[in-house]
């Protein structure tokens, strides 16, 4: 089977049953798949342990074990509807205060406004003072006061009172236009209310990457994600993301379309690899401004709470930097400044996958938390099935996703439920144990 065969047919038009596999693949032909797993018996999850790749098991908190937990509109007893963008014609995300859209050209495309002469410019880009109106007199002289101390350090949500600690921490495994399937799960877990609003307080919570491709909303998800950023700052906690590899892949189908790049695979172009791993031509047509600066800025790496996050597991991550701000810095400077090649270079290293798994597993994992920090890597990107092995039963049921899945010697925590090949969309608190 061809990597063409495996994404054959038009675009999904809802959330319904999907089959496909469930790894990136590179064009013409080159793509990741996972050797058979050694030692794998194949038997039925029975157990909240399983035994296998360095003492990996399942965590089954918070994840019922029968058959309805595994559908995809997972409503909960008693509770509304799923919100969705159609039930809601006027949604919008709720952003922080913006300046005007020339102010916001001038600092996102500083080298690309208008060729007018000044005189003709708004007076906010001219860099002139607006002539005085009629009649108006000079405003009056105020002396200015002795300097204003320095602020003092700020925390990413509002400080907690004396003995109070920070919210609970969550984490969402890879959505992939799922938008339903994210409602359905933020509300069971008391993140978002039956209007899909922000209703965790203080609560932190962690995208893994990977919101758009083979799902039927990836815009859609992308503008849930930002609105319930802004909610959640207002209410004292936050909502973050990190990049994946199919956020690098988005937004290079949307800067460079058809140019060719030079990969191992043979010249072949953002575009096709783009539509090649389930790309959506709606979410690219819907795709603007503002989504493509949010995303652009999203960090490749974090840690929170001694958890190293990262959407790939893969060690791909040091040859970025030996910090958590030098990978960040490093990768961002990589989409502002350089070409198609390094671009794609990027994205093909961040597709890698597998590296926790097996014998070697645990030591992938001591080096990137010897480098970076952490005492665990929580991780997207490769499917629970594909890892366990487990792809589908012998008898074609979908894959069974209690949840998350812990595995190199208790070191790393897969969050990535297989949404897109019947599997779950996962979000967990952390820590699991």
């Amino acid at each position: 089977m061809t990597p063409e065969d495996r994404f054959p047919g038009p675009e999904h038009p809802s959330s319904g049953p999907r089959h496909q596999p469930d790894l990136d693949v590179l064009p013409y032909g080159t793509y990741y798949e996972p050797e058979t797993a050694t030692g794998y018996a194949g038997t039925p999850y029975e157990a909240e342990t399983y035994s296998g790749y360095g003492g990996a098991r399942y965590l089954e908190q918070h994840w019922p074990a029968d058959s309805e937990a595994h559908g995809h509109t997972m409503h909960a007893p008693g509770h509304a509807p799923v919100f969705s963008h159609q039930d809601h014609p006027g949604y919008e995300p709720t952003l922080p205060d913006q300046p005007s859209p020339a102010l916001q050209f001038a600092d996102q495309y500083p080298d690309q406004l208008p060729n007018q002469p000044s005189d003709q410019l708004p007076d906010q880009l001219s860099g002139e003072a607006p002539e005085q109106l009629p009649g108006r007199d000079d405003p009056p002289t105020i002396e200015l006061g002795p300097p204003l101390p320095e602020p003092a350090p700020s925390y990413p949500y509002p400080a907690p009172g004396p003995g109070e600690p920070p919210g609970p921490l969550y984490v969402v495994g890879d959505v992939h236009g799922y938008l339903e399937e994210l409602v359905a799960e933020l509300r069971n877990q008391g993140i978002i209310d039956a209007e899909g609003h922000w209703s965790a307080g203080r609560a932190r919570i962690w995208f893994l990457g990977d919101f758009t491709d083979r799902g039927p909303d990836g815009i859609g998800v992308i503008d849930l994600v930002m609105q319930l950023a802004a909610e959640a700052a207002a209410a004292g906690g936050y909502c973050r993301a990190l990049m994946g590899n199919h956020e690098l892949l988005f937004l290079g189908a949307a800067r460079y379309g058809d140019e060719p790049v030079q990969s191992t695979a043979g010249t072949a172009s953002f575009l096709a690899a783009w539509r090649l791993n389930g790309g959506q031509q709606h979410d690219l047509d819907r795709l603007q401004a503002h989504h493509i600066s949010w995303l652009s800025r999203l960090p490749a790496i974090a840690i929170e709470d001694g958890h190293l996050l990262l959407h790939s597991d893969t060690t791909a991550y040091l040859e970025y930097g030996e910090s958590i701000p030098d990978v960040n810095d490093a990768v961002h400077s990589l989409l502002a400044d350089e070409g198609v090649d390094e671009w794609w270079d990027c994205f093909r290293r961040f597709t890698k996958r597998f590296a926790f798994r097996g014998d070697a597993g645990p030591m992938a994992v001591h080096e990137l938390l010897d480098t970076y920090g952490g005492t665990r890597i929580v991780h997207g990107h490769s499917p629970i099935p594909y890892l366990t092995g487990a792809v589908h039963a012998d008898d074609g049921a979908p894959p069974h996703i209690p949840g998350p899945y812990v595995y190199a010697d208790d070191l790393a925590v897969a969050m990535d439920g297989g949404v897109t090949m019947e599997g779950r969309l996962l979000i967990a608190r952390l820590p699991v144990n």
